[in-house]
């Protein structure tokens, strides 16, 4: 039912008038230095994947890669912690997996899920007169980048930052779909820029960001202003430059390049009509997403990105 055409967030394989099977696998280095945070990031990121597809996750298979002759045992058994943390969290089971000797850690998940052909969720279904909400702040690549190079606080990031990380996608995504949802897709490594870009073409249609409601992690721009990137930033702009990207205001080169940070184990992007945009709102509020905010709005008009 869905495969690679439209660069979606899983693939989903009809198994019967009643179940459809989503698919799909993912994984990162640290973000961090504390395994079980790691593992609770990683996760939670290869989880949302099924969420953002309309799904409920199932059952969950560790990919791991590890220097086991580098690094002491404990610091894989934390990382594996924290991902069965979240497997359990997200009401799935983790049955198994893969590991491998590397010369640098890497963990993830391939995770499996299932939804109702009829329910099935894709990142290609925005109308015009949507309304587009995002659920998590965004700005993370840089802060996590910054915390590294010794720019930003640790302890700030692990107030501010990696909270929302780790946190599951699943209570946001159950909200929306009490709605007329119409498309979702999360927000991770091209940046908010890249996946609306995939959005417009997946619809047909123009997406209008508004720069002022969207919602930066405390410290994100003060990081750019200080010279720290990522190294994603470059290829995310080149990758949105070959479209129709038209900007609006004006901007100094530190705001734009929020707009091309790359996110780990970001928010989910809804596009549902308008006239629900208020309610769901409150009722995310409601359900623990209180970083939820409208964003923009699909627009009629020639494929692409306007961002005003």
């Amino acid at each position: 039912m869905v495969g690679i055409e439209t660069a979606d967030d899983a693939a989903v394989y009809k198994i019967s008038p009643e179940i459809a099977m989503i698919n799909t696998v993912d994984f990162i280095t640290p973000p961090v230095d504390d395994p079980y945070w790691f593992g609770q990031i990683s996760a939670a990121n290869s989880i949302s994947d099924v969420y953002s597809m309309g799904g409920k996750p199932i059952t969950a298979l560790n990919v791991v890669m590890f220097p086991s002759k580098h690094l002491d045992m404990g610091v894989l058994r934390d990382i594996l912690r924290g991902g069965h943390d979240k497997v359990v969290e997200a009401g799935a089971c983790l049955v198994g997996g893969h590991t491998v000797d590397d010369e640098e850690p890497k963990y993830g998940l391939c995770v499996n899920g299932v939804v109702h052909p009829d329910q099935v969720i894709t990142n290609a279904g925005s109308k015009p007169g949507d309304a587009l909400i995002l659920t998590k702040s965004i700005g993370s690549g840089v802060l996590l980048n910054a915390v590294r190079s010794g720019k930003f606080s640790l302890k700030e990031l692990e107030r501010e930052v990696l909270p929302s990380l780790a946190a599951l996608n699943g209570p946001a995504m159950e909200t929306a779909l009490k709605f007329d949802l119409h498309a979702c897709t999360d927000i991770t490594g091209f940046g908010i820029l890249g996946h609306l870009m995939e959005v417009a073409h997946g619809c047909d249609a123009k997406v209008v960001v508004k720069y002022k409601e969207l919602p930066f992690y405390p410290g994100a721009l003060e990081m750019y202003r200080k010279g720290e990137t990522t190294g994603s930033n470059k290829a995310n702009r080149q990758m949105v430059n070959r479209h129709k990207l038209e900007m609006r205001l004006s901007l100094d080169k530190h705001e734009e390049e929020l707009l091309y940070d790359p996110q780990t184990s970001g928010g989910l992007l809804l596009s549902l009509p308008d006239s629900q945009a208020d309610e769901l709102l409150a009722a995310l509020n409601d359900a623990g997403v209180p970083a939820a905010v409208k964003i923009g709005a699909i627009i009629d008009d020639a494929v692409g990105i306007a961002v005003e």
